[in-house]
C-alpha cells in the first residue's frame, strides 16, 4: 500500500511539473510565447520630406526585424511595431498617436521634430512617453514626457558656431551671420539658440529669413541676404530644401566665398544627390551619428541590413538615425522589463507608460548604442538622452567628419521670457 501511495505521489508531482513548463522555460524564464511588447513608429515617408522620412523608416524596421529574428526579440518577447506614414503633415499625427495609444504602444517615436511638436500636446496630457530623433528644445523645454534621441537644433547651431569662430573666422571684429531656417521647429530650434547666445559668442545675426518645407526658389531672400555682405550662412532645414538654398546661393555667386553650414536634419547623403557634388563641395555641417563605414560595433550588422532590404539608401546616415533610434526604443523595454517586469507594461495603458518611463527611459546609463552616436543616458532634468555631436564638411563629394564628439550643454530654454512666443 506505501508502495502505491508512493507511486501516485510521483504521479501527481509530475503531472503538476508538466502543468508548470507552459509558465517556466527549461531555463526557469517566464512564458513568452504570443506575448509581445507593441511601440508605434511614424515617419514621413511620403510627401515633402521623403527624401529623408523613407530612408528613416526603412531604418527603424529593419532593425526591428532584426532584433525579432536574430536576437529572439526582447528578453524572449517579440517587438511588434504599429508603423504608420504620416507624410510630414502636422494635421495627421495627432489622429496617428491616439491609435498608438488606443492600440497599446507602450511608446512611440516621430523621425521629425516638426511632427513631435504636433503630437506632444496629446502625448503629454496622457503621460504617453515619445521619442523624437531630431529635435528642438520647444519639445521638451520644460521637460515632461517627450524625449530627443540625440541633441537638437539649437544644440547644432551652438557647436557649429563655436567651432566657426574658433576654427574658421579669420577677419576682425563679428563676423556677420545670416539664417536660413525652416517655419516649423527645424527652424526654430535654431532660431532660439541664437537669440540666446549669438551675442555671447560673438557673432551679428544681420538676417533672419524663413521658407517652407514645398519651396521652389529662395532667390528673392538670398539677394536680399546678398546685399547684407554676410560671412556665414546657417540653413537649419530639411535636405532638399537646404540643397535648394545651396544650389541658389551658388547660382547667386554667394557660394564659394561665404562659409555655409547646416543643421543636421538638412546635412546628410540626400543634400548632395539633390543638390550636386560640385555645388556642396565645401558645405560644413553638423551631425549626432557616426558616418558609413566608421570602426564601431554596430556598423557590420546595419551594413548587411541596408544592402541587403534597402540598397538605395546606401550612405544615408538618415538610415543610421532610426536604425539607432530603435535600438534605444529596444534597449528602454529591455530595462523596464527588468525593472518593472512584463505585467506591469503587457496592458499598455497610461499605468504601464508610466512603468515604461520611470523603469525604463529614466534607468538609461550609459547604453552605448552599439557606437551609431553618443551614450545614451538619462539625466533628471534634461530630456536629451544623447548630448554629442561632430561637425563634417562636403569634401570630394562626402561628407567628411572633422571633429571628433562634441556635447551640447543643456540649456534651460524655458528662463529665457521669450522662449515658445
Amino acid at each position: 500500500m506505501n508502495n502505491k501511495r508512493l507511486v501516485i505521489a510521483i504521479i501527481i508531482c509530475l503531472a503538476l511539473m508538466v502543468a508548470a513548463l507552459p509558465l517556466l522555460s527549461a531555463c526557469g524564464e517566464p512564458d513568452t510565447e504570443g506575448k509581445t511588447l507593441k511601440i508605434g513608429i511614424t515617419t514621413p515617408t511620403t510627401g515633402p520630406a521623403a527624401e529623408k522620412g523613407a530612408p528613416m523608416g526603412h531604418g527603424n524596421l529593419d532593425c526591428i526585424k532584426y532584433v525579432n529574428e536574430e536576437l529572439g526579440g526582447v528578453n524572449g518577447y517579440q517587438v511588434e511595431v504599429v508603423w504608420l506614414d504620416n507624410g510630414y503633415d502636422a494635421a495627421k499625427v495627432a489622429t496617428i498617436v491616439k491609435r498608438f495609444m488606443n492600440e497599446g504602444c507602450l511608446l512611440y517615436s516621430t523621425s521629425s521634430s516638426a511632427m513631435m511638436a504636433a503630437s506632444m500636446e496629446i502625448a503629454n496630457r496622457a503621460g504617453f512617453p515619445g521619442i523624437a530623433a531630431f529635435s528642438s528644445p520647444i519639445l521638451y523645454r520644460p521637460p515632461q514626457h517627450i524625449y530627443g534621441q540625440m541633441p537638437d537644433y539649437g544644440d547644432d547651431f551652438l557647436v557649429f558656431a563655436e567651432y566657426y569662430m574658433d576654427n574658421i573666422w579669420k577677419g576682425t571684429g563679428k563676423p556677420k551671420m545670416a539664417m536660413h531656417l525652416l517655419a516649423n521647429t527645424t527652424g526654430y530650434g535654431a532660431r532660439d539658440a541664437a537669440t540666446a547666445f549669438a551675442e555671447e559668442l560673438g557673432i551679428e545675426i544681420i538676417a533672419t529669413e524663413e521658407h517652407s518645407k514645398t519651396t521652389t526658389s529662395e532667390m528673392e531672400s538670398l539677394t536680399r541676404v546678398k546685399a547684407l555682405n554676410p560671412d556665414v550662412l546657417y540653413i537649419s532645414s530639411t535636405p532638399a530644401p537646404t540643397a535648394l538654398i545651396v544650389k541658389n546661393a551658388y547660382e547667386l555667386g554667394m557660394f564659394p566665398g561665404i562659409t555655409i553650414g547646416s543643421g543636421h536634419a538638412g546635412f546628410t547623403k540626400a543634400l548632395i544627390d539633390i543638390a550636386g557634388a560640385d555645388i556642396t563641395e565645401g558645405v560644413y555641417g553638423v551631425f549626432p551619428t557616426v558616418n558609413w563605414g566608421d570602426d564601431v560595433d554596430g556598423m557590420a550588422k546595419m551594413t548587411e541590413y541596408i544592402n541587403e532590404y534597402h540598397p538605395n539608401d546606401a550612405g544615408n546616415m538618415d538610415y543610421i538615425t532610426t536604425w539607432a533610434q530603435s535600438l534605444i526604443m529596444v534597449e528602454i523595454l529591455r530595462v523596464a522589463l527588468d525593472n518593472a517586469g512584463y505585467d506591469a507594461l503587457a496592458a499598455g495603458d497610461a499605468a504601464s507608460w508610466k512603468a515604461l518611463e520611470e523603469q525604463g527611459i529614466q534607468k538609461l546609463k550609459n547604453y552605448d548604442v552599439d557606437g551609431l552616436h553618443g551614450p545614451v543616458s538619462y539625466t533628471p532634468g534634461d530630456n536629451r538622452l544623447s548630448k554629442s555631436v561632430r561637425v563634417f564638411q562636403v569634401q570630394g563629394g562626402e561628407i567628411t567628419p572633422l571633429t571628433d564628439w562634441i556635447d551640447a550643454p543643456m540649456v534651460a530654454y524655458e528662463d529665457f521670457e521669450w522662449f515658445g512666443n
